[in-house]
């Protein structure tokens, strides 16, 4: 069969640094950061879907990651659109039916029909950021990728934070019905935008020909040693930053630190914000050690490990601490997408687009599993008349999500010490 790279049309023509900038990463970051902003905008508006539609913690927790079970979903067929079709057309049909999932959201009227709504979101959203790695990576040589990887992550940490003080702010005027109606008007936009400044010469020519069989590519993805290196130590991580930061840090400010919504929405500001700094400050970490001769995966595990000491942190519930732990949660969560960079590194050059992609199917089914799972957990408990869940709840789930990252640590400990690791 005709391997995938050769159903891509020749390189385009190079463009000016400003030219990139302005009709090629602009346009898809936007995407890129209405993508978080839908992602985490739950966690402000949780008390609200949860008064208006006398939802439970578990019915709010499978709400919520209902957008990562569909974002995962898609993250192999947008991989070889993506190969098949270019970028633009691509990332244009998907934002359109992200649109129509936020106005289907807002007029949504039970938990079910919000649960589809937000299904719908998730899919559209889902070819965001690869999209955006994809139309970048056309226009700019290489070894540029890195850099660009982190301000994409970047984008996405100013929209997970506009979720937060931003939304609450816009809640003075609206509720979150509308509140999604505007939303839903942006992606439209965001996707019409796409449409007019990319340029043609950079989407692939539509092909009939096959392309490569996924899932024998999927297997040699798997068995590399790379990438089973970094899924046993990132993955967890991963979808445990994902699924806690997009909901459940906010209700633990509300529920346990007691602080009212306002003092809430400020304090996932700040959280979301250190994102866009975390970003930047892992890619630069990661360069300089280099330099000295630290593997990627090596800075990985430290941040690792101070973010498993975090959540332990939860579990202890020094009340001191409170103020600034949900900042520093966030902080060092953001050492978790250091995976994409390695994963690029480590794989050979005919399999990253797939490995990208596959990386991404498994974090994003995590998060699914987090999110709901911790939800689960809460509902054990019975809430108070004020609807607060007690703060033992909240030590238990945040005691398990502990429990299954040590492992990962355990066995990248091993590996450092040059210990033999179990053959799975």
């Amino acid at each position: 069969m005709q391997p995938a790279a050769t159903l891509v049309s020749p390189a385009p023509p190079r463009l000016s640094g400003l030219a990139v900038f302005v009709y090629v990463f602009v346009p898809f970051a936007l995407g890129h950061y209405l993508s978080s902003l839908l992602r985490n905008v739950n966690a402000v508006l949780a008390s609200q879907l949860a008064s208006a539609l006398a939802l439970t913690p578990g019915q709010l927790g499978l709400l919520t990651s209902a957008f990562f079970f569909a974002f995962a979903l898609v993250q192999l067929p947008v991989g070889m659109a993506l190969d098949r079709y270019g970028p633009r057309r691509v990332q244009v049909a998907m934002l359109l039916v992200a649109s129509c999932g936020a106005v289907l959201f807002a007029r949504g009227g039970g938990f079910w029909s919000l649960l589809a709504a937000r299904a719908v979101m998730g899919c559209g959203l889902g070819g965001c950021f690869m999209a955006a790695v994809k139309a970048v990576s056309i226009w700019i040589a290489p070894s540029r990728l890195p850099s660009v990887h982190g301000y994409l992550i970047a984008v996405g940490g100013m929209g997970a934070a506009s979720a937060t003080m931003p939304v609450r702010a816009m809640l003075e005027y609206t509720d979150w019905r509308g509140l999604f109606l505007l939303l839903a008007g942006l992606v439209a936009c965001t996707g019409l935008l796409i449409a007019l400044l990319y340029p043609k010469t950079g989407d692939a020519a539509p092909s009939r020909s096959p392309l490569s069989p996924l899932l024998p590519a999927l297997r040699e993805v798997w068995r590399a040693p790379g990438f089973r290196a970094v899924v046993a130590l990132v993955l967890v991580p991963h979808a445990v930053f994902f699924g806690v930061q997009g909901l459940w840090i906010g209700r633990w400010l509300a529920d346990v630190a007691l602080y009212p919504e306002d003092a809430v929405a400020y304090l996932l500001y700040l959280g979301m914000a250190a994102v866009v700094f975390g970003a930047i400050a892992v890619g630069m970490i990661t360069e300089w050690a280099g330099r000295r001769g630290m593997p990627p995966l090596d800075v990985a595990a430290a941040g690792i490990t101070m973010f498993v000491l975090i959540q332990a942190a939860f579990v202890i519930g020094y009340r001191p601490s409170f103020p600034w732990l949900s900042v520093m949660f966030t902080l060092a969560g953001t050492v978790t997408g250091i995976d994409y960079a390695i994963v690029a590194q480590s794989m050979p050059r005919a399999l990253t687009g797939r490995a990208a992609t596959f990386l991404n199917l498994l974090i994003f089914i995590g998060a699914f599993l987090v999110q709901a799972g911790f939800g689960v957990v809460i509902g054990l408990w019975q809430p108070d008349l004020l609807g607060h869940a007690p703060a033992a709840a909240y030590r238990c789930a945040f005691a398990l999500l502990v429990l299954i990252q040590v492992p990962g640590l355990w066995q990248y400990a091993r590996r450092r010490r040059g210990a033999p690791l179990p053959v799975t």
